[in-house]
């Protein structure tokens, strides 16, 4: 079958289109999918460039959300059959464990991420978990391939750090790095949704406009502006209640300006590097929460395509390149140029 795979880690000049074997048919408790569309995260990069401490097979299949057709369930898989069209959580674990059972499925010792630990998205077909799938929700007008491949990762892992981790209330103010990102777009939606005031940035006032347009109540671009100083004069001095942090070490310490007296920092990611200071005096005096956060379990991935189902939440798609142009969505999301979800075509009838 056709995918795109890296052939060594280290550059874009390894993201090839190649054949490799197909994957084996499903065994009890799975179904085997035809991708039509896969998506693009940031996750998808730092694969790319090497992940320290995983191993991969190559040529490696890369990408960690997708949408499709089953083609052939296992045995005992019942809410889905040949020709359902499918959306799935791409976060496997043992769903047996007692963290699986306590619904930590992220924190699962088996845990593993398509693309980044498994064969990925990219490609003909994918054998998963029924547990992961989903029937892709009748909307109107329909989802498009390219928008069902979009929705998954980046609006469970936002879901979990706004509703789960963060717990937003209406009336709250909440700050978003970087809203031409998967997770942060997805997150300045849901806490609109929950009746937040949302403040994002961005470097681009072109994308800064866009999120206007998606809802945010108020922009700054971090690029021309102190953005602790620009939270401080919209608050009136009092900061938000909370910030959603994916960017690390270039932004950790103002983001903890930003925050009033009580507030919440979600992080779910560091792509400026992983390590970050701070004043501990500052944390314990203004009592601030810090919190993990990765992906989501079963049961929050049923509400947000049940949230989906209702016609809110429907991903915003940058592009889509087809499968034979993949090195083009990867150098895309590359030089930050997306606004929304870069999308490969995979299997498109």
């Amino acid at each position: 079958m056709k995918a795109c795979v890296l052939t060594a880690p280290g550059a874009l000049a390894n993201v090839v289109v190649a054949d490799v074997p197909p994957p084996s048919a499903p065994g009890p408790g799975e179904v085997r999918v035809a991708i039509r569309a896969g998506a693009l995260n940031h996750l998808d990069l730092w694969v790319v460039r090497g992940l320290p401490g995983v191993e991969h097979r190559y040529p490696h299949v890369l990408g960690g959300d997708g949408a499709g057709v089953v083609e052939a369930v296992g045995s005992g898989v019942t809410h889905v059959a040949p020709g359902t069209a499918v959306l799935f959580n791409p976060g496997i674990s043992c769903h047996a464990c007692e963290l699986c059972r306590r619904g930590e499925h992220g924190m699962c010792v088996t845990y593993r991420l398509l693309g980044e630990h498994l064969p990925g998205t990219l490609a003909e077909l994918i054998t998963l978990p029924a547990a992961n799938l989903l029937p892709i929700p009748a909307l109107d007008p329909p989802l498009s391939w390219a928008e069902a491949a979009a929705f998954s990762l980046v609006t469970l892992t936002a879901w979990r750090m706004v509703v789960t981790r963060a717990r937003i209330q209406p009336g709250e103010t909440l700050l978003a790095w970087g809203v031409g990102g998967g997770v942060s777009l997805a997150a300045m939606r849901i806490a609109r949704l929950r009746g937040a005031r949302v403040i994002v940035t961005s470097s681009s006032d072109e994308k800064l406009a866009r999120a206007c347009d998606l809802g945010a109540d108020v922009t700054i671009n971090h690029r021309t502006h102190k953005v602790a100083a620009e939270i401080r004069a919209i608050t009136a001095k009092r900061g938000v209640d909370v910030v959603i942090e994916n960017v690390g070490e270039a932004t950790w310490e103002e983001s903890l300006r930003c925050l009033a007296k009580g507030g919440r920092l979600v992080t779910c990611g560091a792509t400026s590097g992983p390590r970050v200071s701070m004043d501990v005096r500052r944390l314990f005096w203004n009592q601030y929460t810090i919190m993990g956060s990765t992906m989501g379990n079963a049961t929050e991935y049923a509400e947000i395509v049940r949230v989906l189902g209702t016609g809110e939440l429907r991903p915003i798609v940058d592009r889509v390149y087809p499968l034979a142009d993949a090195r083009a969505a990867f150098a895309r999301m590359a030089a930050g140029e997306q606004m929304g979800k870069v999308v490969v075509s995979v299997n498109q009838e």
